[in-house]
């Protein structure tokens, strides 16, 4: 395994057939308009963007100029809609135990799926909530599921992706019966999906660090809730250790779970046509990431002399 990605050559997925679809977390600052161009600046194949404020509960609705701006973008970006993961806002809790939050958490959640179509973007990836240990984990829950559907009979295409979570205090989705139990309470069920973390499920106790580790995590996953219901991945390395419930993302091969892992899910091909995030620490490296994947991946390199 690498020590470092120094020195790696430039990928040019043209030269290739394209299987895996890998990028990063990009910038939205400036307008939504600008993410597909701040993916191409990195050599991504796919991206993830917040679509608003993350961080606030109301934002001005999207511009027409904004959203034709975006599609001209992506259009020119040569990344595919079905390969953009856009995150919900970090305040929502689908689950929450008490009614007013929860109906805000809903109605920011529509708006969140609204923008998406606007976009024309086809997945919305999102936490599922917390209890607040004020209800229990199945009453949470039911919640979410609930949120869920009220959210899909008012939109059309958009699915909603269901992220997998470290546990970290409250959070509901740190067992993969958790997303399991969700989506069979979801009544459309080619509307729902699933977005696998990395550093969440390491650090909430299923283990990657060696290919026989990976064979039975993604077993588990399979046997639990099905890889037809996984539609992207955050590919995250982890500070803290295995089932620490600790959410801390680390760069790839520099944390606790190693190389091993990404080398694991670039060659194997149930990680196909799905968008493969970095929301790693240290966005200028994200370049380089993106082609040490691409290399396990067994593409061929390209160069930029060459051509």
């Amino acid at each position: 395994m690498p020590e470092g990605l120094a020195g790696i050559i430039r990928f040019f997925p043209d030269s290739c057939p394209q299987m895996k679809y890998v990028g990063a977390h990009v910038s939205a600052q400036g307008g939504v308009e600008n993410t597909p161009l701040n993916a191409m600046a990195i050599g991504a194949h796919a991206f993830a963007l917040f679509t608003k404020n993350q961080r606030q509960w109301k934002a001005k609705p999207l511009t027409d100029a904004s959203i034709t701006a975006f599609r001209e973008n992506l259009d020119k970006s040569g990344i595919k809609p079905e390969h953009v993961l856009p995150h919900d806002s970090y305040l929502i809790n689908l689950g929450h135990p008490e009614a007013e939050s929860l109906e805000k958490s809903r109605a920011a959640f529509l708006d969140e799926m609204q923008r998406c179509e606007q976009l024309g973007l086809r997945l919305l990836n999102f936490h599922p909530g917390s209890h607040l240990k004020k209800i229990s984990e199945d009453e949470s829950l039911e919640r979410v599921a609930e949120s869920i559907n009220i959210a899909l009979d008012q939109t059309e295409d958009v699915i909603a992706v269901i992220e997998t979570t470290a546990g970290q205090g409250t959070n509901l989705g740190y067992r993969f019966e958790h997303l399991a139990d969700i989506i069979e309470r979801v009544g459309d069920k080619a509307r729902v999906g699933v977005c696998i973390d990395t550093c969440h499920i390491f650090t909430a106790g299923y283990d990657l660090r060696t290919k026989e580790d990976c064979d039975a995590t993604f077993s588990e996953f399979d046997r639990l809730i099905g890889f037809d219901y996984l539609m992207g991945m955050h590919l995250n390395d982890s500070k803290p250790d295995l089932g620490s419930r600790v959410d801390r993302h680390e760069s790839l091969g520099k944390g606790k779970i190693g190389w091993d892992a990404f080398e694991y899910i670039m060659q194997d091909e149930r990680f196909d046509d799905i968008p493969l995030v970095l929301e790693t620490v240290d966005p200028t490296i994200w370049a380089e990431e993106i082609d040490q994947l691409y290399l396990f991946a067994g593409e061929e390199p390209g160069n930029d002399e060459d051509g």
